[in-house]
């Protein structure tokens, strides 16, 4: 990942995101959804990322009766008692927004071939997603997102000097419909094991950034869609604020459990810090560390 080490401090707040990690049970297990992010694109250009994106003002702006779960449902899920009400809706709207406008998935629906035809006609004339959904007579599905992790940008960047706020959910697949990746903003959505991802970006075949590397590690000894939704549920989503700092002039990027993180416990079992080496971002002990 040819990624330039930038040591400045940015003082800007982060940007609050939403991404999601879409999944399926494949024919070996466990399948993740990935999208490679346009060369020309200003954050992440050319890497595998899951489908996601800033929250927009619109996606605040829901009536409460077009959710399919209760609004304060949206908030006590997210586990963040100081967020107020229209950003944890808008939260999920705009994940479900974002992967759709990115890969084409009406997530938490059955949809046909011709809704799913339908929505993106009516958001591509410039309708606001969530009125083009209700317009179709749907829902917006928001119970089909379980939240998973929020990922909070460092003031010392390390990957991109924009910050953001990022909570990630996991979703299962929608039945019957085919992801196709955004021509402006992807060149490629592809199905990938955890495992598998990790492998193909230790191989240089695919880049990576520290979230996704981090989140594939924590998915990989999940077998199937099923113990994802149930590790999903039996905790709050985890906070990582990750923690940076040089080392012989290598950019060291820490988490919580690491002994330099100011967080003791772990998040995760596995590496507790990536390193800026062959212009990437690496665990220490190599492939084998992450899983």
């Amino acid at each position: 990942m040819a990624i330039p080490i930038n040591s400045d401090i940015v003082h800007t707040p982060p940007v609050p995101a939403a991404t999601v990690m879409v999944v399926r049970d494949g024919d070996k297990g466990l399948e993740v959804l990935l999208v490679r992010r346009h060369a020309n694109s200003g954050v992440l250009g050319g890497v595998h990322v899951f489908p996601g994106g800033k929250l927009d003002a619109a996606d605040r702006q829901v009536p409460p009766g077009a959710l399919d779960r209760p609004a304060a449902d949206c908030l006590q899920a997210l586990g963040e008692p100081e967020l107020d009400l229209d950003t944890a809706v808008g939260l999920h709207v705009a994940a479900l927004r974002e992967t759709f406008e990115e890969c084409g998935l009406l997530l938490g629906q059955a949809a046909s071939t011709d809704v799913v035809t339908r929505l993106r006609a009516h958001t591509l004339a410039g309708a606001v997603f969530g009125e083009a959904v209700q317009a179709l007579g749907l829902p917006l599905p928001v119970s089909c997102l379980l939240p998973w992790s929020r990922w909070v940008t460092p003031r010392v960047p390390s990957v991109t000097n924009r910050r953001f706020d990022t909570r990630f959910f996991v979703a299962l697949a929608p039945p019957g419909q085919q992801a196709e990746h955004c021509a402006f903003e992807a060149t490629e959505a592809v199905w990938v094991s955890p495992r598998a991802g990790l492998e193909r970006f230790w191989a240089g075949e695919i880049d990576l950034a520290p979230p996704q590397i981090m989140s594939l590690c924590q998915l990989s000894p999940l077998a199937d869609v099923a113990q994802v939704q149930t590790a999903a549920r039996s905790r709050p989503p985890v906070l990582i604020a990750p923690e940076p700092f040089d080392v012989d002039g290598q950019r060291v990027i820490c988490y919580p459990g690491d002994p330099s993180h100011s967080c003791a416990e772990r998040a995760w079992p596995g590496p507790t810090r990536l390193i800026y080496r062959n212009q990437r971002f690496e665990p220490e002990g190599g492939l084998v560390a992450l899983f």
